[in-house]
């Protein structure tokens, strides 16, 4: 399509047919066939020859038929051979009783009987030699611990098979014209187009009946995945050259790696990938010990995930099938400048908050293109970028292809037409068609990106959007979903071109710890002195401090005198690693000039704690941070940073990554926080420490990587003026299962911080 960037469009060729793995003979095993016995290489070859089949089988009664009948519909040209045991025909084609009965390995077979039946068919065609299978029945691990357990004897039947499903309605090709699917479904077949992998079966088929001209190459419910997961189903769709972008509707990530080993192969393809990401309940338990655990959930997670991987993410299904449009005609995007074109300022304003509010960038436009649209446009009209150009050359197809021809020579990343055609039964559209079709034409002669984009899914009839697609241009349904998947695109192509600059760092995962070494201690929480040392001992900058050794009744004497060693003002804190929130406890108290204020500050925290720690006083900093690690059980080490004090929570000012970030990737998270101005000197105030404030958090973040650290809480992290340095006056520890996070922590490993692609 015109608009796509060049490394994406090397990955396109002609439309061609997708490599299928050679069938084998009847009666004879291959690698391929042989249960339990193929790679990753073989698995692929058998998940390819289900999903573009040359034969299917189909194991059922009703549901079956159904199947056949969606075959024929769609235009299947291969073999279908029904099972059943006393049927003698099935919408016409003779039976086989059993699997063993088939003429040949089928390269696919829709399994469509009961669950506890479905396991001994699909041992049989796994033993058989078929390529895949789809599972159609319920039944299983969603339904208690008996359905798991029959979801267990299924993954042992497949034997190596890939298995699509169970619970699942199945899989539609729309490229080579194959349903293995038991109900209707509103697609057509289509050269080229996006590929949808969905674990909802009831949203796969509303995105068949879909009218917004998306031309669906492959639509895919992946059910339980019992066998075959997302991330398997993703590189197999890599593996077809007519395959423009991918979908992804999911309930969740299982497989954290596996997905990121797919959705890193889809980068260096150039094959966008658009996730629709529903639910944020918590992925595993964790103790409420930080500031850090109840901001960075498991949904916060995925998103850390996805920019990382330059998945984008959408929140709704009308935005997930624009974003997937203008993926296939354009590609991603080189960033989200736009240019829009309107006869109305009404709607001019519409596309100017929409921009606004979902992140695309309206700028002025170049003076020279300016110039030109004044001559077209003439003295009565304002040239500015939204462009509203009235109605005066309303219908002139030449001035107004000389406008919009002008307009898109801005050079901008993707221009907009905002154009609602009128009812055809009621009206005549000749007028607003002369417009539509001069700025197609302005778009062929310019190769820019175009898009014609209405303000009501009416606005722009299925015929009207299956032309403009023709055309190379593309036809959005409504404005805010324009500019969220304009917003999406430009976020996949900004992570494309770091990636092949730079590489991507796939996520370190949730892998075990390293044994723990034979000093190890038994697993503790860390209490605020024990951590600030142990982050000490790695190079974070704490405040000089001392803690109270004696009795609690000389603490308060003790603590006078540490005071005067330090030199006041000073800081009293309780010090008690069950103590995770001094503040709200009343665990401290600040700015002590003298003896008695230390000792009766320790004789007020007397119920607190039993030893207290007293600190040197911090200058006053131009901001406070939040710096927080801790493990998830899936998806690893994840740093959160963020405005601190006391109230971070109610704030919520942060940004997540996952580990391993190097510090381009810490400053670039500080960046998108609503502090970033205070730091860098809001209205003329002190700028702080960036460099000092960036190393401290990645120092932390590595430390709790190669400390075996559950999780970590910072907070706050002063940032000092500029080099004056960043310090750490608060922190917690609790580590994964040994460890005290000073002498025995694991000295830190560095490689792979920095960026470069890991294998």
């Amino acid at each position: 399509m015109t608009g796509r960037s060049d490394e994406t469009r090397t990955r396109r060729g002609p439309a061609v047919e997708p490599q299928r793995a050679a069938e084998p003979s009847p009666g004879t095993e291959t690698a391929e066939s042989s249960p339990g016995t193929e790679g990753r290489s073989g698995r692929s070859q058998r998940l390819r020859r289900l999903l573009a089949p040359r034969h299917i089988a189909v194991v059922g009664g009703a549901s079956a038929a159904e199947a056949v009948r969606q075959c024929r519909a769609i235009g299947f040209t291969g073999s279908i051979w029904p099972v059943h045991p006393r049927r003698e025909h099935i919408e016409g084609l003779p039976c086989h009783r059993t699997v063993a009965e088939l003429p040949e390995a089928p390269d696919a077979a829709l399994v469509a009987v009961p669950n506890t039946a479905a396991v001994p068919v699909l041992a049989a065609l796994s033993a058989r030699g078929a390529g895949g299978a789809v599972c159609y029945a319920a039944g299983f691990a969603e339904d208690g611990a008996d359905g798991a357990r029959l979801q267990e004897e299924l993954r042992e039947a497949a034997a190596g098979m890939p298995v699509i499903g169970p619970n699942c309605i199945g899989v539609l090709n729309y490229l080579d014209g194959s349903a293995l699917w038991a109900d209707q479904h509103g697609g057509a077949r289509v050269t080229s187009g996006v590929a949808v992998i969905t674990q909802s079966g009831n949203i796969a088929q509303n995105l068949t009946m879909q009218r917004r001209s998306v031309p669906l190459a492959y639509v895919v419910t992946a059910g339980n995945g019992a066998v075959t997961g997302v991330p398997e189903l993703i590189e197999s769709m890599l593996d077809d050259p007519r395959v423009s972008a991918i979908g992804l509707h999911l309930e969740g990530i299982d497989d954290v790696a596996g997905f990121s080993r797919a959705a890193l192969r889809a980068l260096d393809a150039g094959v966008p990938v658009v996730a629709l990401k529903t639910g944020s309940s918590a992925l595993g338990a964790r103790a409420n010990l930080s500031h850090t655990s109840s901001l960075a959930g498991s949904d916060v997670l995925c998103d850390a995930l996805f920019r990382r991987l330059g998945v984008a993410r959408v929140h709704e299904v009308g935005t997930f099938l624009e974003t997937l449009k203008l993926l296939h005609v354009h590609g991603p995007l080189t960033g989200t400048r736009v240019t829009s074109a309107s006869c109305s300022g009404g709607e001019a304003a519409l596309i100017a908050d929409a921009a606004q509010q979902h992140g695309a960038h309206l700028p002025e436009l170049p003076a020279a293109v300016a110039a030109r649209l004044r001559q077209v446009l003439g003295d009565h009209v304002h040239v500015a970028n939204p462009l509203d150009y009235h109605t005066y050359i309303w219908g002139d197809a030449e001035a107004q292809r000389a406008c919009f021809t002008a307009l898109q020579g801005s050079g901008f990343d993707v221009n907009l037409l905002l154009l609602d055609l009128p009812r055809d039964d009621r009206c005549a559209p000749g007028l607003w068609t002369t417009t539509m079709d001069a700025y197609t034409a302005a778009a062929q002669q310019t190769g820019a990106p175009a898009c014609v984009v209405s303000s009501l899914p009416e606005g722009l009839p299925e015929d009207v959007s299956d032309r403009l697609l023709a055309r190379g241009v593309a036809p959005m349904h409504g404005m805010a979903d324009c500019v969220r998947a304009i917003a999406g695109a430009g976020e996949i192509g900004r992570a494309r071109r770091r990636h092949l600059r730079e590489g991507t760092v796939r996520p370190a995962g949730a892998a075990a710890p390293d044994p723990a070494p034979a000093s190890a201690k038994p697993a503790a929480r860390l209490d605020e002195y024990a951590a600030k040392q142990a982050l000490s001992a790695h190079g974070v900058r704490v405040p000089r401090g001392r803690v109270t050794r004696q009795s609690a009744a000389r603490a308060p004497d003790e603590a006078a005198d540490l005071a005067a060693e330090l030199g006041f003002p000073v800081v009293v804190k309780a010090l008690s690693p069950a103590l995770a929130h001094k503040s709200e406890a009343g665990g401290v108290r600040v700015g002590l000039t003298g003896r008695e204020a230390v000792r009766e500050a320790v004789r007020a925290m007397a119920s607190l704690a039993e030893c207290f720690l007293v600190e040197e006083m911090v200058p006053e900093p131009v901001a406070e941070l939040l710096v927080g690690v801790h493990r998830d059980p899936q998806f690893g080490h994840a740093l959160t940073v963020g405005a601190g004090g006391v109230l971070v929570e109610l704030v919520r000012d942060t940004a997540t990554l996952l580990l391993p970030a190097g510090r381009e990737q810490i400053e670039d998270a500080l960046a998108s926080l609503r502090i970033w101005p205070v730091l860098r000197g809001f209205r003329g105030g002190p700028e702080g420490d960036l460099a000092a404030a960036v190393d401290a958090v990645h120092t932390v973040a590595r430390y709790a990587r190669h400390a075996a650290v559950a999780e970590i809480d910072v907070n706050p992290l002063l940032v000092l003026p500029a080099g004056q340095g960043a310090v750490a006056v608060d922190a917690l520890i609790r580590h994964e299962a040994y460890g005290s996070g000073t002498s025995d922590a694991k000295k830190p490993d560095t490689r792979h911080e920095e960026g470069g692609r890991s294998t």
